[in-house]
């Protein structure tokens, strides 16, 4: 009896363990923990603790003869974050060897709107914060949130076309691929060039074992950590360490074998810990800003704040309807079937949704704790929520319509099992 209870309980902890994990894979979860964390950081910001919370993001920890002496803060922003990008670039990596982007016909459509909804919300701001200090912010507004977007997407459509969402998911990754290639080429402050090459050593040693499909941690990790450290000692900011990790990652595709490849082992095993701890944390240290005092009055006349607004809601929405309409005319690159303009409009709506990503790049545009950093992070909220909020009326519109067709779909009045509205377009042909 006694020798069965620790394997019991290893059993049941196990089912435990594997059961979270599951719930954390949830887009609608991870989004809820996402704002969640936002929303405990704003309150805590503006309540009389918030001397406190201050105190916490500012709280140093590391060690110092690596120059890893670093604020809790800046652990999330650069380390738990490189998590995140690890995970996304696992999922660049398998949408170019076996998704979408590996059909250019396909994937045209997706990539001309994510260069359209980069390139407008950037110049919307930069029109908007022309000559001014806020003119290093540019790049704020051209992010989108895949896991917010996503989650709200989930949450608010259930009757809409599978192709809506894969529409959004290779827009939201080609967003991803240039919002790193923009960290890395225009806010990178001070470039060492020693580590970066020796950051090339462990990452060429990670690359062999993976592409050897070698999954033993105390091999793989220690590796990456390394990657990681000489990464952030060269000046480029460490997560693209995480990106370049998830590009080693092998992608097996279907007519290469059964069963998951490495890349969507990876993938299962690290998005628990990115959704449901590393971005929560992330956004729980980025969103605590302070609008007691005449702060929220101030941010909103100020133009960094109007050009985030401008950029995530208008931009996201012209850019990419615009790029979409554009190349359909130009090429034979072709709306699917499925799909509306409407649709598209909600879509665009929803991809204002920049938070993650646009306040990362607040940080490195404008530091920490300075008015600018405060108003940037009030853009980004402000901006993220209303684009949630309008996005929602036009998809939750599209949601009942498309119900409403599957509704009818399903008639089968004379019990023959074959709806009705297949049996009228049946007679139509048949005249």
């Amino acid at each position: 009896m006694t020798r069965s209870t620790p394997r019991l309980f290893s059993r049941r902890s196990w089912s435990e363990t594997a059961r979270i994990g599951d719930i954390l894979r949830r887009e609608t979860v991870g989004g809820m923990l996402l704002v969640g964390a936002a929303a405990v950081a704003l309150l805590w910001a503006n309540s009389p603790w918030r001397e406190a919370y201050t105190a916490l993001s500012e709280l140093r920890i590391g060690p110092a003869a690596l120059h890893l002496d670093l604020t809790l803060a800046t652990w999330a922003a650069d380390g738990l974050l490189a998590i995140f990008f690890f995970v996304v670039g696992l999922e660049l990596k398998r949408e170019f060897v076996a998704g979408d982007l590996r059909n250019p016909a396909r994937a045209l459509l997706p990539i001309a709107a994510a260069v359209g909804g980069m390139i407008a919300p950037a110049m919307i701001y930069i029109a908007i914060n022309f000559g001014g200090p806020g003119l290093a912010g540019w790049a704020i507004p051209t992010a989108t949130d895949i896991a917010f977007a996503l989650a709200v997407l989930a949450i608010i459509g259930s009757s809409l076309p599978d192709a809506l969402r894969t529409f959004l998911l290779t827009l939201a990754v080609v967003d991803d691929l240039l919002a790193i290639t923009i960290i890395a080429l225009f806010y990178t402050d001070q470039l060492e060039i020693v580590p970066l090459l020796l950051a090339l050593l462990p990452l060429a040693a990670f690359t062999v074992l993976v592409q050897r499909r070698v999954r033993s941690w105390w091999l793989l990790l220690p590796l990456a950590v390394l990657t990681w450290v000489l990464v952030h000692e060269s000046g480029v900011h460490a997560t693209v360490a995480g990106v370049l990790l998830g590009f080693a990652v092998p992608v097996i595709r279907r007519k290469e074998g059964p069963g998951p490849g490495l890349a969507e082992h990876f993938e299962h095993r690290w998005r628990p810990l990115s959704a449901g701890f590393a971005v929560p944390v992330f956004a729980f240290f980025a969103s605590g800003v302070t609008v007691v005092g005449g702060g929220l009055g101030a941010a909103f006349t100020d133009s960094i704040t109007i050009g985030i607004v401008a950029g995530l809601v208008a931009g996201k929405a012209v850019g990419i309807m615009g790029a979409s309409w554009l190349v359909q005319r130009v090429t034979r690159a072709q709306l699917s079937e499925e799909l509306s303009w409407t649709d598209v409009l909600g879509l665009s709506l929803l991809a204002g949704i920049g938070f993650t990503v646009s306040l990362l790049i607040g940080e490195l545009a404008f530091g920490t704790a300075s008015a600018a950093d405060d108003h940037v992070k009030i853009g980004v909220l402000t901006a993220s929520l209303l684009a949630a909020l309008l996005a929602t009326i036009v998809l939750r519109y599209r949601n009942r319509v498309y119900r409403t067709i599957h509704e009818r779909e399903r008639v089968d009045r004379d019990h023959d099992d074959v709806p009705d509205v297949y049996e009228e377009e049946a007679r139509e042909q048949g005249q």
